[in-house]
């Protein structure tokens, strides 16, 4: 699988409260979660992002509480994937779980600017800044995780009978 679009880059230690604002976890609607996504970092960041585009963060991205919120507001906006230098663990995990795509690259993230064109080949692990022609590698996870983001996170796929 495939994923390509343009860059928003955020820096290092980008926790869960600047992800999804705890003032908005009144509501579990992705919808609603992803209107105020990053905003107390990026206001204009819910008004130019596209569907398809690729977030790329620093070091620890998504540290703090353990809110499945930030990762929902973020795929929910449009993000298709993000590539960070390295993830919470428990955000890696709840990222996954909920079905966003996600991929630690440090060099990716270093040197890939905001606004970039992106791709993201999800089987080899290749990432493409298509803008500077660079390439870079990743571990891309494995096939049954893949399933599993593909599927739209660990529920759905089990009720698709993905896993048991």
């Amino acid at each position: 699988m495939i994923k390509e679009g343009n860059a928003i880059k955020f820096g290092d230690n980008i926790d869960t409260d600047v992800i999804i604002p705890a003032r908005y976890l009144n509501t579990s609607d992705p919808k609603e979660l992803a209107s105020h996504c990053m905003e107390d970092i990026d206001r204009s960041f819910t008004g130019r992002v596209n569907e398809g585009d690729i977030m790329i963060g620093g070091e620890n991205f998504g540290c703090g509480s353990s809110r499945e919120h930030a990762p929902i507001a973020i795929k929910e906006s449009g993000i298709s994937i993000v590539i960070a230098k390295s993830f919470a663990r428990i955000f890696y995990r709840n990222s996954i779980n909920i079905g966003l795509a996600i991929v630690e690259c440090p060099l990716a993230a270093e040197e890939i600017c905001e606004g970039d064109r992106v791709s993201v080949d999800m089987d080899s692990g290749v990432i493409t800044d298509l803008t500077s022609g660079k390439s870079y590698s990743a571990e891309p996870f494995p096939p049954f995780i893949q399933e599993i983001i593909t599927a739209g996170g660990l529920v759905e796929a089990m009720k698709k009978g993905i896993i048991r």
